[in-house]
């Protein structure tokens, strides 16, 4: 393997390169003066131009975003490649050899050249050969799909034709040597010489993160092809699968500006969702989502901060759970939130675009299930819960789940998602929590490990175990998000709450049961802890009202003392972490619209009630779509549910007084 680039070679490269033509493929650069160019930062959303390249220095600078450097940085930046492949990158847009510590010219880089040159000018061959008419079954199978010509055109989409050796052919025409076909993977070697490995079949071309094609997958079209369904390029020098990530050079900069990326399951699942507007889908190649391509998404996304998004998609069926399951397994190795969305029916995104039209796919991602409840609900899946046995063992077998949370934040809000759930009390279900991290703690403890399995080290947790890295809940909690290892914590704020109806209207719930929990009400408070929140910061404000309020149930309050006096502000303080003490103390102070006593309690148990009747009005939905579901020759439980309806109904209607 070549060693480190000459660093002589490093400056000459540069020296050739002209930056404004680098920069100017990404950014319409317009003069700003002698020496100077400018125009809109591609690194940050502005309307008017501060990104200035100066060619002569080969410099750049954002005067918005503080982005700057030379040539290499712009490449690593805008297409997450490393240093080195920058260098080789330029090296070969301008013709220059690059020569390695080693002492000699790399032969391993002028072979990676030819192998790119070689799949390049295939991609181009199948391409052209998808509007023959041998290809009809191709096109047909496309067009049954939902993708037309421009389609096929944007994702590189082409033929291959039932022949031997037209391919083999068409390339030794174009200089190419057998040995180099093979190299690339696009010929196999039997009795009979060389032949094409793809023959009658539908082609993706496989780009890097750079958009070069490394390799090819190939779909079987006819039905006298006794080969897989799917038949990718071997392992290649310059195609490795487990770090091919289908889509990535599409999907790179709207994953980089959006933190976002979705994982979807197959070629066509990608371009479904693309042309659905979902553009930050993307696929792994026949094999299983792993390691390496974790590495290759944490730098897309710039998965240092936690506030990214990692969302998957699997199919409903028993090999889509198992899937799941998998990627659970490597949830550990992001920084960023990561996510589970399994569409209606079973259905992948490209059958329920098909089905449902461009809207169903986008809907579908933004109704994403958090990894830890969708883990959790498929264990308590294996156990029959209306027995005691079952609700025990399903609390011995998800309890190690939420202690295996990284982020303190959400593991108080799980154990509550847990017991209610399984349908005992919270306290059982924090008793099982907590004894399953003492016995992780006994045993490798809770540190983060990075792709190497080795634990991060940081800052010691809340109980004086490893340090964590914490990620935030929210869209609005990622803004004052905890700051990674070695940084001081910034607390959240009331004032980056968004300002919708249903967030203030938790938000006010919230100040009122923090300021005046005896005008609510204990029945009252404990329904209104039991309710879901949309914002994620607030329901960790609501678990700490919660917690405060079960201590009742496992410990004793002192004499003469209510439920509620329970609900105190330095004991929500002390439930919740510690960057949402700050919050929890804003809403304690907030002011109360109020004139006098009775209004004061008129408007607090309203507030507290409207966001009851919210939930009641949630379940309510639930219950009829279940109604609907339920065959109507199952007469128990079809009347069970109608029960279930009107006594929703009876709360809602005691709620409002009517």
């Amino acid at each position: 393997m070549a060693g480190r680039i000459r660093q002589s070679d490093v400056e000459e490269v540069k020296a050739r390169t002209n930056i404004a033509d680098i920069i100017g493929e990404h950014v319409s650069l317009k003069s700003a003066g002698v020496g100077s160019m400018k125009g809109l930062c591609p690194f940050h959303d502005e309307r008017s131009p501060s990104f200035h390249v100066t060619p002569q220095r080969g410099f750049y600078h954002c005067f918005g975003c503080g982005e700057s450097g030379d040539v290499y940085t712009f490449l690593q930046r805008m297409d997450h490649v490393t240093f080195t492949e920058a260098v080789e990158r330029l090296a070969g847009r301008i013709g220059f050899e690059l020569h390695y510590e080693d002492g000699g010219p790399a032969a391993e880089h002028g072979n990676r050249a030819r192998l790119l040159a070689a799949n390049q000018a295939a991609a181009e061959f199948f391409v052209e050969r998808l509007g023959s008419p041998e290809a009809e079954v191709g096109r047909r199978f496309l067009g049954e799909r939902g993708f037309d010509a421009e389609a096929a055109r944007r994702f590189g989409v082409g033929f291959a034709p039932k022949s031997w050796d037209a391919l083999t052919n068409h390339l030794r025409g174009r200089g190419f040597t057998s040995e180099e076909l093979a190299a690339a993977g696009l010929v196999s070697q039997g009795d009979r010489g060389v032949y094409d490995r793809f023959r009658g079949r539908l082609v993706w071309p496989i780009r890097d993160v750079t958009g070069q094609t490394v390799g090819f997958g190939a779909r079987r079209l006819l039905e006298d092809d006794n080969g897989p369904k799917y038949l990718n390029t071997p392992e290649t020098a310059i195609y490795h699968k487990a770090q091919v990530l289908y889509g990535l050079d599409l999907a790179k900069r709207d994953i980089a500006k959006s933190h976002r990326v979705v994982v979807v399951e197959g070629y066509t699942d990608v371009m479904a969702c693309h042309l659905a507007g979902v553009t930050t889908a993307i696929a792994t190649c026949g094999t299983s989502f792993g390691v390496d391509h974790i590495k290759v998404l944490r730098r897309v996304l710039g998965d240092d901060s936690g506030v990214g998004e990692v969302v998957f998609t699997f199919d409903g069926d028993e090999a889509g759970q198992k899937a799941a399951m998998r990627a659970f397994g490597e949830e550990r190795r992001f920084a960023a939130q990561t996510f589970v969305a399994v569409a209606p029916d079973g259905l992948d995104p490209c059958d329920l675009r098909l089905a449902r039209g461009d809207a169903a796919v986008r809907t579908l991602v933004e109704a994403k299930t958090p990894m830890f409840e969708f883990v959790i609900r498929h264990t308590l899946s294996r156990f029959d819960l209306e027995t005691v046995e079952g609700r025990v063992n399903a609390l011995r077998a998800a309890a190690p789940i939420v202690a295996d949370i990284r982020d303190p934040a959400l593991r108080p809000g799980y154990t509550r998602e847990l017991a209610r759930m399984l349908g005992v009390e919270l306290g059982e279900v924090s008793r099982a929590v907590r004894a399953a991290e003492g016995r992780e703690r006994g045993g490798q403890g809770r540190g983060e490990r990075d792709e190497r399995g080795q634990e991060r080290r940081g800052r010691p947790g809340p109980d004086g175990g490893p340090g964590e890295r914490r990620r935030p809940e929210g869209g609005d909690a990622a803004r004052n998000a905890p700051t990674l290892d070695g940084e001081p914590e910034r607390a959240y704020s009331i004032r980056h709450l968004p300002n919708d109806p249903a967030t203030r209207l938790e938000r006010d719930a919230l100040q009122a049961m923090l300021q005046y929990p005896e005008a609510v009400g204990i029945d009252l408070l404990r329904q209104g802890v039991d309710c879901r929140f949309g914002n994620a910061t607030l329901a960790v404000v609501r678990d700490g009202i919660a917690s405060a309020l079960a201590t009742t149930a496992t410990g004793s309050p002192a004499p003469g003392s209510t439920a509620t006096a329970t609900v105190t502000v330095d004991r929500v303080v002390a439930e919740v972490p510690a960057p949402f003490a700050s919050i929890v103390q804003q809403l304690a102070v907030l002011p109360v619209p109020q004139r006098n006593a009775v209004e004061l309690t008129a408007y607090v148990r309203g507030v507290v009630g409207a966001l009851v009747d919210r939930e009641l009005l949630r379940q309510k939905q639930e219950l009829l779509g279940r109604l609907q579901r339920t065959d109507r020759g199952d007469t128990a439980t079809y009347a069970a549910i109608q029960r279930g309806l009107v006594a929703l109904e009876q709360e809602r209607r005691r709620l409002r007084g009517d």
